[in-house]
């Protein structure tokens, strides 16, 4: 992690961090630096308007929500978040996550709680929780969440906290976009960046069958 990365965080290391805050955290720092060895993933895979949806979970919550155009491509992004994690299908809580989170996408304006077990260093954590302050129907710039979380200079590495962001929507990252208005990067494509901020702008908005089908 580089300097600014520390400097934006507020804790002098990473380690800090984690000492101060492992009520949020359901795999030790150490475990998912090792690909989540040893422990046992559930997730649930389903179809929306915005292509298919992949929530996966540990005992403490969701650990990664993502978009894709198929099943295979979302189980490659889980085995590759978590080679060493024992992945298994369909625990009946985590469809029910994954089934809010479709309804979610259909309807913004319903709002989204989801237990999330949220793994990252201190300045991505610190990065992703300004992104959750973003209100429904509200952008903001890279260059407006540096300052935010109190490093203006942190552009890029705000940058690359987004682009590693693992929760889809719930931790969403598609409400950042250039200081010039412009969408820029979304891991899950632009297509889909553009569609979930028209869904947010729209009071009574409802996700209809799309190309992502």
């Amino acid at each position: 992690m580089g300097d600014s990365d520390q400097g934006a965080s507020g804790f002098e290391t990473s380690s800090s961090f984690y000492d101060q805050s492992t009520r949020l955290l359901g795999m030790t720092p150490t475990e998912y630096q090792q690909g989540g060895n040893g422990m046992e993933i559930q997730f649930a895979v389903k179809p929306s308007s915005l292509g298919w949806v992949l929530v996966a979970a540990t005992t403490q919550g969701i650990c990664a929500i993502h978009l894709g155009d198929t099943v295979e491509e979302l189980a490659t992004q889980l085995q590759h978040q978590f080679p060493q994690a024992q992945l298994r299908q369909w625990d009946p809580s985590v469809e029910n996550w994954l089934d809010q989170v479709i309804a979610w996408i259909e309807t913004p304006q319903r709002g989204l709680n989801l237990p999330l077990d949220i793994q990252g260093t201190a300045f991505q954590q610190r990065v992703w929780q300004a992104l959750q302050d973003i209100p429904l129907g509200r952008t903001t710039s890279y260059a407006a969440i540096s300052t935010q979380i109190g490093n203006p200079k942190a552009v890029r590495a705000v940058a690359r906290a987004c682009a590693a962001n693992q929760f889809a929507v719930a931790v969403p990252c598609h409400r950042v976009v250039g200081s010039d208005g412009a969408l820029r990067g979304y891991r899950w494509g632009s297509d889909r960046k553009r569609a979930l901020l028209e869904r947010e702008a729209t009071p009574t908005a409802k996700g209809n069958a799309s190309q992502f089908s």
